[in-house]
């Protein structure tokens, strides 16, 4: 058995992955756990993923969880070109320093917008407060000027002239408020120049493919009672 990615493409740590090695030719199995069917609590994916947590990977006897780890082992079994995960030692603890501060900062920011403006109402019938959107909105915009600041400066991307992985994470993760319509680009023009680059390095189809579940999570249907509690109480942190 080859590769298998388990993956579910409304998760942005799948579309990373998903993105990645596509882009880079890697041939893999997909194996499409819906969250939102609860299919991670399976016995078969527990046996792959104990986490229950999505993406998973399976190489034979290997399995791996978490994203980013993914993502480096991709980068080296199958020799990526340099720039997405650079050897150099500076230039691969600039992608290093991006990916240790977007899981607290950026990746939540953007995952409680979501939530609060779209998937809540939609799929968990739950309001949230305005004064509790206008925060976590607030948080995402201070996260955007970081992005800017820390990280983009005046470079062609976020870690320097190429893209990396660091600029993959970053704009799947941009995707998820986007898709809730909130207007992270529009003020920001030095952020939609960013994201035309990476776009352009990865490709508008394979971009376009990877998110297109994404941009009509507006369009689900409510979840049946048992799941909606199920999943209201998964995901309770990011409704507050």
């Amino acid at each position: 058995m080859g590769l298998e990615l388990y993956l579910d493409l409304l998760s942005q740590p799948c579309r990373a992955v998903y993105i990645f090695a596509k882009k880079n030719g890697i041939p893999f199995e997909l194996r499409t756990v819906e969250l939102l069917k609860g299919q991670q609590h399976s016995d078969a994916f527990v046996q792959v993923n104990p986490l229950r947590k999505v993406p998973a990977l399976k190489d034979g006897d290997f399995t791996l969880a978490e994203s980013v780890a993914i993502l480096l082992y991709l980068s080296r079994k199958y020799k990526a070109p340099d720039h997405w995960y650079p050897q150099d030692l500076q230039a691969g603890a600039r992608v290093d320093e991006y990916l240790a501060w977007q899981h607290t900062a950026l990746r939540s920011s953007c995952s409680r917008a979501m939530w609060q403006k779209l998937l809540g109402p939609v799929l968990l019938g739950v309001q949230v407060p305005p004064e509790t959107l206008a925060s976590t909105l607030a948080e995402l915009d201070r996260n955007l000027q970081l992005l800017e600041d820390k990280f983009l400066k005046d470079q062609a991307f976020l870690t320097g002239p190429h893209i990396s992985v660091a600029d993959l994470v970053a704009i799947t993760e941009l995707m998820h408020p986007v898709s809730a319509g909130c207007q992270v680009f529009k003020s920001r023009p030095k952020l939609a120049v960013w994201r035309q680059r990476v776009e352009a390095a990865v490709g508008e189809d394979l971009f376009q493919e990877a998110h297109a579940a994404l941009m009509k999570a507006k369009d689900l249907p409510p979840l049946d009672l048992a799941m909606r509690e199920k999943l209201k109480a998964a995901v309770q942190v990011l409704l507050q």
